[in-house]
């Protein structure tokens, strides 16, 4: 029997008015965790990475290859998830699982880096992006124009782009809104949008496939780009392109943290991550091969950060008509991943709280929905400042440095459980996965900081911020 139950009886029973006693219900079968999988992590970036990928002057073989082997290690680390999953049916995730076996402190560390940072930051920009798609088709007018250049401290701007970020503080509201009033509400919206948008990019796929060449312009497609790097110079354009590639990738162990409300949690949680990777990374490397038997990669390479490679690509296939197909594509799957992640973080949060470490009303369940509102309306109102600051884009890129040394603490947390027995459980590639992935993101870290070491000390030493409130809420609610 889980944790979850006697309380869930207690509650029938007594009917208790402590919300901090109320349980999630266990609303999510199989199917909705895999669609929550391929939701967090199809968002904007698969549509755009071709793009510096290409002006790497890797070839077509070579570019694939770095979107295969990037899903591959993100295979590795869902594996690693999955063997984690098998230890606990509560909600939190990765902050569970480190708690588990590394400890409050390295647990704690990981849930304020992603409150403060790393989940909030990206609700902000996936709402900006998703606003952004909105106004490529529907103008969206913009009331403080004239306050465009004021700034805080030369980084805040809070009145640029005032419409589109508007917009987006509207669809934050919604969506929390949607989440709040009911944890089915946030799946369904999920199901359908993810469907959606994998159907979409299926139909893109296609179209790019079968497109027929010009002759003219048929060998340039087929040609591969004539370099000279030496065998350096390959690793290090190889490694810049999967470096590319996994920014797409990202976002798939965040699911975990919907554990609390999954049925059957330790068989259908792993299914999920392992199934929505292995869809992503089909999706992923098909329509890189779609995109390059469209256009060749000098095409690709020639356009600039400020546009978006598939609207190329969409452009030459379908005329006009590419360009507003894409930017609806675009609109839906980066609506699909926020409302994705506005479901999942705030879970982090709940599970922090009823922990004690985290603000205390975080942790109330609403006693009609079952969610977790309090931390739903915690995670609203930070990514509502962050929206408003415009800074989200740069926080986001500060903290991969502190990112991959979770990954790190996972893979080792496993290795030490699974050691001592306490994992029982059969774990895919147990462990030689567990040890290539730990490596591998220790290669990140290190080629992270020698190539951005103000970025990477900065993110650091954000993450350390984190200390002074862990020492705070150990004082406050666990004395």
């Amino acid at each position: 029997m889980s944790k979850e139950q006697p309380i869930a009886a207690a509650n029938g029973t007594q009917g208790t008015t402590d919300k901090t006693k109320l349980s999630l219900n266990r609303v999510f079968g199989l199917g909705t965790g895999i669609l929550m999988v391929a939701g967090l992590m199809i968002g904007s970036g698969v549509f755009k990475k071709i793009a510096p990928m290409a002006a790497t002057g890797l070839n077509e073989t070579e570019i694939l290859l770095a979107w295969i082997t990037a899903g591959i290690f993100t295979m590795f680390g869902a594996f690693t998830i999955a063997g984690m999953a098998t230890i606990t049916s509560e909600s939190g995730g990765v902050y569970e699982y480190l708690r588990i076996s590394m400890g409050n402190f390295f647990s704690f560390l990981f849930g304020w880096i992603v409150f403060a940072i790393m989940g909030s930051g990206s609700i902000a920009a996936l709402a900006f992006v998703f606003a952004q798609s909105l106004n490529t088709l529907v103008h969206i007018p913009d009331p403080l124009f004239a306050l465009k250049d004021v700034s805080i401290g030369n980084f805040i701007t809070p009145f640029a782009s005032s419409g589109v970020k508007m917009v987006a503080i509207v669809s934050i509201g919604v969506l929390t809104w949607v989440n709040y009033m009911g944890t089915k509400n946030g799946g369904l919206v999920n199901n359908i949008v993810t469907s959606a948008k994998i159907l979409g990019i299926l139909l893109l796929i296609i179209l790019g496939v079968f497109h027929q060449t010009p002759a003219e312009a048929s060998a340039a497609v087929n040609t591969p780009v004539d370099t000279t790097f030496s065998g350096t110079s390959v690793f290090v354009a190889f490694f810049g392109a999967m470096l590319s590639s996994l920014w797409a990738y990202d976002g798939w162990a965040y699911m975990s943290s919907v554990t609390g409300e999954i049925k059957n949690p330790t068989r259908n949680v792993p299914i999920a991550i392992v199934s929505g990777v292995g869809i992503a990374m089909f999706l992923y490397v098909s329509l890189n091969y779609a995109f390059m038997q469209v256009l060749p990669l000098s095409e690709l390479a020639a356009i600039d950060e400020n546009h978006i490679a598939a609207a190329a690509v969409a452009g030459a296939v379908m005329g006009k008509a590419g360009t507003v197909v894409i930017s609806v594509l675009i609109m839906i799957c980066t609506f699909g991943a926020l409302n994705a992640c506005i479901l999942v973080y705030p879970r982090i949060y709940y599970r922090m709280a009823q922990e004690g470490f985290f603000f205390k009303k975080a942790a109330n369940v609403h006693p009609e929905f079952r969610t977790p509102y309090k931390a739903l309306v915690y995670s609203m109102v930070w990514s509502i400042i962050l929206t408003i600051s415009g800074t989200f884009d740069m926080l986001t890129n500060l903290v991969v440095f502190s990112g991959f040394l979770f990954w790190i603490l996972m893979s080792a947390g496993l290795l030490t459980l699974k050691r001592k027995g306490i994992i029982t459980a059969k774990v895919i590639g147990y462990p030689v996965v567990q040890i290539l992935f730990l490596l591998f993101s220790l290669v990140l870290i290190i080629n992270t900081a020698i190539v951005q070491p103000l970025q990477s000390f900065t993110g650091l030493l954000l993450l350390l911020s984190g200390v002074p409130f862990y020492l705070y809420f150990t004082k406050k609610y666990r004395s």
